[in-house]
Parts: C-alpha cells; structure tokens; sequence
C-alpha cells in the first residue's frame, strides 16, 4: 500500500461553477514526487506556456506534498503554482502555516482552479463538500477580515487562503496569504487569484494522512527531529531571533544589500538586526505544522505614529527590502510596512525593492516628483511606508510601483537601475560577492530567487562545508546541486531550513517509509533534476530564453565600493557555461534529448 499520497485530485471550475474529483496519476506522483513537482508536471502538460498569466485559460494549482501533514521534521508546506504574471516563467510559491495540512486532511492532493468567475467568489471545502459562493461582502477585506468572516460563517476551524486588495487589484507581485500571516509570497501568485475573481479558499478536513511504515516512520523522524535539536542554526539562531538573525551576519560579510544595491554594507545594520527586533518588538515564536524551529516572529508595534497592533514579522528579507535596500534604518516603521504588506497581501521583497528602485531613479533626477507627490529619498521611513500603502491600493504614484521594479524603471527608460533577473526582484544577498548565489539568481527558473538553491548556506554559514564565497571554482557542481535539492524538499512537503541540519539521507528515509516506495538518495535526487528541467522547458517554450539567465550591469561590471568584497564583480561569464555543463545541457543552455530521455522527460 503506497502511503503519503491521498490519490485524489479536486478539479474546479470557475467559469463554469462545477468542481470534480478524479483519481491522482500515481506514475506522475512516482516521478515529480508531489507538492512543487507534481503540480508542475500537472501544470505543463495542461497549460499553454504561451498563455496570458491573467487570461482564463492560466491555471492555479495548490500543491502539498506527501510528506505534508504528517508529524515529520516540518512538513507542513505546499506550493501555489501558475504562470506568473511578473515574470512570465512558471510560478511556484511556497508557504507553511496550517492550511497545507488541511488540505491533505480533507483528502487532497491537488486542488487545480480553472476558468474565470463572472464576480467574486470564494471556495469552501469539507472533506468530499465543496462549494463555490458569492464573495461580495469580504471583497476588499485583508486576510485578517476574511478568516474572521469564515471561521464565523463556515466553520470555525478551517484553515484559510485569501488574498487582499493588491491581489484583487492584480499588483504584479500580490502574494496569497494563508493562516493570516504565511505567504505563498514571490512572483504574484495572489495576482493570478484575483484575476479569476477568487477571494478566498476556506478548507476543513478530517480524514489525516496514513504512512506506509509507522515503525520505520517513526524512527526517520525520530533521526530528523534529533538532527534538527543538534543544529546550531535550527536549534539557536532561527529560534532566538528568527530569520534576521542574519541581519548582521551578512552585513559583517559585506554582502548586505544596501540602497539599491548601491552598497553592500548598511552602516545601521544593528538598529535593524534580529537582535535588536527581539529587544524592542517580539512578543513570542510562533511555528507552522510539525515544526520544532518555530522561527516566526509574533511582534507588537507600539510607535505612536502608528496605530497599535500585534502582527507578524518583519523576516530577514523584510528587514533588507524595506530597510537596507531603501537605506531606512527605523525598525518600527519597517515593521509597519512589513505588516502593510500582509494586510494588502504583497510580497515584501519586490514590494520593497521596487521602492528602492524608485529612491534612486528620484534622487538621479530620472523620476519628476511630480510624479510621485512627494520626495522620495533614501533612508525617509514615511515616504517608505506611504508608497507601500499606495502600491496595495494602487493609486497614485503605487499604481506604477505595482507594476515592479523592472517595468516602472522601463517606463522611464531606464531598466539597468532595477535590480532583478527575468523581472523578479533579488532577495537579500549580493551576488557580486557569493557568487554561487550570484549563478543561481540567474538560473532559477522564476527569476532572481534565494529559495531555489540557497547557496549563501555552504558559502557564508558553512553548511553542510564552507565553501569560498569569492571563488568560482566548483559553485556549477554545487549551485546545480542546491537547486535540485530544493525541488526535493518543495516536492515532498518540507520546510526548506530543515536542510540547515538534514540532509538528503533524511529526506528519502521520511519519503520512502511514508509512501512505501523503495527510492534511493540517488533516486531523490534525480527527480529533484526531473523537476528543474520540466520548469525549465516551459519557460523556453514561453518564451524566456537563455539570454535571460544574467545579471543586471551593476552586478556585473560595478565592483563592491566598501567592506570585506570591496573590488568584487560577478564572474558569471565563468560560471554560466560550466553551469550548463554540470547539468548536461547544450552550451546553449536548452536541455539535450539524451539529457531529457536520461530523466524519463517525454
């Protein structure tokens, strides 16, 4: 008996207001293992990669894995998978939270949304009942109001997926906020979720999710949780200060992206650093489903420019978007956009980013403050907050910030000062200094993305060895590495920062005593490279050619001004070609017919 898997799949759709269940394809599941894999396997064979993200014929794929839902090492996550809208390559955004779960209790393993509502609506599911109602009353609402409403109206233990007035108004990089605080964040998946006129998905189940082994279960999680205590990273840092831990690690490093990425090293690094967030801010940890780390952060903002709240956040990559990258140094106003971001559902990276982007075209002259109706400066903490606030409404100069960085600096002819690959703002490392991460913005397969081959592990924190963060020399091996590593890990259901102290070994231990297969590390590992290259043909075939796997001019050409880098470029010209060696592609960068009938890629 296989286990993990439910085998069934929920087909709804909009345009038509009829939902089907139909039998999970079981050789399918084998091969792209779940969650990230498995929803885009579904996903390329069904949808036209030429398709237009906000037409009808897009479609919207929720995708927990096997393992998610069981009482393994974090497996509480799954993977909103669509085409994207900001960058026009395959979506795939990851969150945790409780709702992944709920959706395996209530007996699912792909819930595929297809067609357009002809007015809003939203999606409640209890078990096998499903039903699709009108969502005029909670239209506008943030995630905070829906959840209320739906734990009052449908039941009062559903775990919910919504999006906020960003996502209704199609702001490139609207997010779908889940459990009112986790994220399916990046590439504007909550904007595809507005264009069909879905407001919400609200799911209670009861049904739980069977192993195939419980006593050797058992013992695999028993080794990951005791693997995961052992961590220094796991079992100290993320939990005292979560995620901005690494505020001053990375700064120290001189790879801190500051102004636009004009600096690498934020001279008030500190007054912004996780430690500092744990003195002024943070009332508790708060975990996901089956979590031991726990490294949310549950904070309370008292500043009386504000209104007095209690939210979550602000994150590591929160705190440079909003921080660092617009040159703002006051914590609590960080801390209010960050929350801003949640209540309008937006990623905080593009969101911050595209802002810094717009500081620097204004203080260059490029950008008339008539446009924007106001100064728009480096380091102003209200500017910053305000155009957040306008870009979830749209109005305003927010209507061109919701657009992202890379087309707002086009509009005014200058797309060099957005710092981006394929459109899709970077993250909060500088590449021009770790230059496996430098290899990997430029090959993830839905632009510039540190959650797709998280190299800054191996070449900053040493793990699993340390690695010379200047170097080039084997970062093709480890990049490709990384990248297939991660779609293993977003496939089964885990949480990414379980890898800070398992490993490959651990994975397969929890995937093969849950589903019964008798998979090898190997076996893993080359359905993680399956997974990469079936998001890689689509992309080619949507259009997105290799040329796009590069690198804005300031990272390539302008070297690091200050810090330990000083002098650093990034030597993609070296890494790229090695690159598509280690995976056995051409040097064209298009995957080869031996390479796709190695991976058994029709």
């Amino acid at each position: 008996m296989l286990g993990g898997w439910i085998g069934n799949v929920l087909r709804i759709n909009l345009s038509k207001m009829t939902y089907n269940f139909e039998p999970l394809n079981y050789e399918w599941a084998k091969l792209y293992l779940g969650g990230r894999g498995l929803g885009s396997k579904y996903f390329t064979e069904e949808v036209d990669p030429t398709v237009d993200p906000f037409s009808e014929d897009n479609k919207l794929i929720l995708s927990p894995g096997p393992l998610t839902g069981t009482y393994g090492a974090a497996n509480g996550r799954y993977m909103m998978i669509t085409k994207s809208p900001l960058t026009g390559t395959i979506a795939c955004s990851n969150s945790g939270g409780y709702f992944p779960a709920e959706l395996k209790y209530a007996g699912i393993d792909l819930v595929i949304i297809e067609g357009k509502a002809s007015h809003p609506v939203y999606i409640t599911i209890y078990n096998n009942q499903v039903a699709i109602k009108d969502a005029s009353k909670i239209w506008g609402k943030n995630s905070d109001e829906v959840e209320d409403y739906l734990h009052s109206t449908f039941h009062r233990d559903a775990k919910i997926a919504s999006i906020g007035p960003a996502g209704e108004k199609q702001v490139l990089f609207a997010a779908i906020m889940n459990d009112k605080h986790r994220a399916a964040g990046r590439s504007g998946v909550g904007a595809v979720m507005g264009s069909k006129n879905l407001k919400a998905i609200a799911v209670r189940g009861t049904l739980g999710v069977k192993v195939a082994d419980r006593v050797k279960f058992r013992e695999a999680a028993t080794d990951a949780f005791r693997a995961i205590k052992e961590s220094p990273v796991t079992a100290a840092g993320l939990p005292a200060y979560g995620t901005a831990v690494l505020v001053n690690v990375i700064n120290q490093n001189g790879l801190f992206p500051t102004r636009n990425f004009q600096d690498d090293v934020f001279e008030d690094a500190e007054k912004i650093s996780g430690e500092t967030l744990a003195k002024q801010l943070l009332v508790r940890n708060k975990a996901c489903m089956s979590c031991m780390i726990g490294c949310a952060r549950v904070t309370k903002l008292a500043d009386p420019r504000y209104k007095a709240q209690t939210g979550e956040g602000p994150e590591y990559e929160t705190i440079f978007a909003l921080g660092s990258d617009c040159g703002v140094s006051d914590l609590s106003a960080i801390t209010k956009a960050n929350y801003l971001c949640n209540e309008y559902g937006m990623d905080p990276i593009s969101a911050g980013a595209t802002v810094a982007c717009a500081m620097e075209m204004f203080e260059k002259g490029i950008i008339p403050q008539s446009d924007i109706g106001m100064p728009l400066k480096f380091g102003d903490a209200d500017a910053l907050v305000k155009m957040i606030e306008l870009t979830g409404k749209r109005e305003g100069f927010g209507d061109k910030l919701a657009l992202g960085s890379y087309r707002l600096a086009s509009l005014y002819g200058h797309p060099e000062f957005s710092m981006s690959v394929k459109k899709q703002e970077f993250p909060a490392y500088d590449g021009r200094v770790a230059q496996g991460m430098a290899l990997e913005y430029a090959t993830s397969n839905r632009g510039a993305c540190h959650v797709r081959g998280y190299m800054i592990s191996p070449e900053i924190m040493g793990v699993p060895e340390k690695l010379d963060p200047y170097a080039t020399e084997n970062k093709a091996f480890w990049t490709k590495t990384f990248q297939d590593v991660t779609a293993v890990v977003d496939s089964v259901g885990m949480c990414l920062f379980t890898t800070f102290a398992i490993n490959i070994n651990h994975i397969t231990n929890l995937f093969t005593s849950a589903t019964g297969l008798d998979y090898t590390q190997d076996d893993m590992m080359k359905a993680g490279e399956r997974i990469y290259n079936i998001e890689r043909l689509f992309n080619l075939k949507a259009g997105i050619d290799p040329s796009q796997d590069t690198l804005p001019k300031r990272i390539l050409e302008e070297p690091v001004k200050q810090g330990p880098a000083k002098g650093m470029v990034a030597k993609l010209s070296v890494l790229l070609p090695e690159y598509y060696k280690e995976r056995g592609w051409g040097s064209d960068g298009i995957p080869t017919q031996e390479k796709l009938k190695e991976l058994n890629i029709a």
